[in-house]
């Protein structure tokens, strides 16, 4: 293989994507850099709830491949949640009911049953899904990606063929509208609240009759309420009407969020595309280029199937 400076592949991207695609180079022995134009607590992977279940991600085949496939590695992660951040949480999935959920889930997940009406307002379904402390994860990541010889590098690149590397590995999520450049890649915007937790244990999700979403994540010291889902807005600032509009929506699920002291607020722009784009390249000097962006909402719940798959096109003999 063709490799550039100190390095033989260079992942550009650290979000949750682009981490463990690196991970799983670094871990079969290759040589990898990340590059990231943002530190950690900057990537939209950051700020995300992050609930692993299949959301706006395209195509459904390929894409329940992945989540199953990242599904097993978070279930082993689980075994150690104060050291990964990942931790397997009953919650309900509102609007949901075990005829219309799919085969392959009802299958995976063996536990799934319907809730009461005094524990669901509606149709709704219990599951016990792996809930990810999103800091947590990514500083668990990095180091896992030092263990194995991978460095990260803050550093801005305004075309993918500055990498020196005999491989590019293209992680940037909406980075790639403009890198790429790639104009179907398109924001959509997600804000949630971070309060105090009353005691609240178990994860709820809810649409309402007009497509608004709420829920409801319990974290370490923390209680996550979201969300929106607005598509092409860029803004990364806080909506403080939007906020109370969450918090109003989320107590109407769990009363007792009512009245909880907020900590913060958050917002992240999910890269959305008609279609993951995972495939196998090349740049205009002949060298690989892998791309490996586009997953929308599910990022977390695909990130090790579509890193798996990354890193064999990336490097085939690894």
């Amino acid at each position: 293989m063709e490799s550039g400076s100190n390095s033989d592949v260079v992942v550009v991207g650290a979000g949750i994507i682009g981490l463990t695609t690196a991970v799983v180079l670094a871990e079969r022995g290759v040589r990898v850099r990340v590059w990231t134009r943002d530190p950690a607590g900057r990537t939209t992977s950051a700020v995300a709830g992050a609930l692993w279940w299949p959301y706006r991600i395209e195509p459904p085949a390929r894409a329940r491949g992945w989540a199953l496939r990242s599904l097993e590695v978070y279930e082993e992660s689980a075994a150690r949640p104060e050291t990964t951040g990942v931790r397997m949480v009953e919650g309900v999935l509102g609007e949901t009911d075990l005829d219309s959920t799919t085969a392959w889930a009802a299958e995976r997940l063996p536990g799934l049953c319907a809730a009461t009406a005094a524990e669901y307002a509606g149709a709704g379904l219990w599951a016990r899904l792996p809930l990810i402390d999103m800091p947590a994860h990514l500083s668990w990541l990095r180091e896992r990606l030092a263990r194995a010889g991978g460095t990260v590098e803050e550093r801005a690149v305004s075309a993918l063929a500055e990498a020196d590397a005999g491989v590019v590995v293209n992680c940037t999520g909406l980075g790639a509208r403009d890198l790429v450049p790639d104009p179907s890649v398109r924001p959509v915007r997600g804000q949630l609240v971070v309060v105090e937790n009353p005691g609240i244990r178990t994860w709820t999700v809810s649409t309402g009759a007009g497509g608004e979403m709420a829920y409801v994540f319990p974290q370490p010291g923390r209680l996550l309420l979201g969300g929106t889902a607005e598509e092409d807005v860029w803004s990364t600032e806080p909506d403080p009407a939007v906020a109370e509009a969450i918090v109003r929506r989320c107590a109407a699920l769990r009363p007792e969020v009512a009245g909880a002291r907020v900590l913060g607020h958050r917002v992240g722009l999910r890269p959305a595309r008609d279609a993951v784009r995972l495939e196998r390249g090349l740049l205009p000097d002949g060298r690989v280029l892998v791309h490996n962006y586009g997953h929308g909402g599910a990022g977390v719940t695909v990130a090790w199937g579509c890193a798996e798959e990354a890193a064999g096109l990336a490097c085939p003999a690894a």
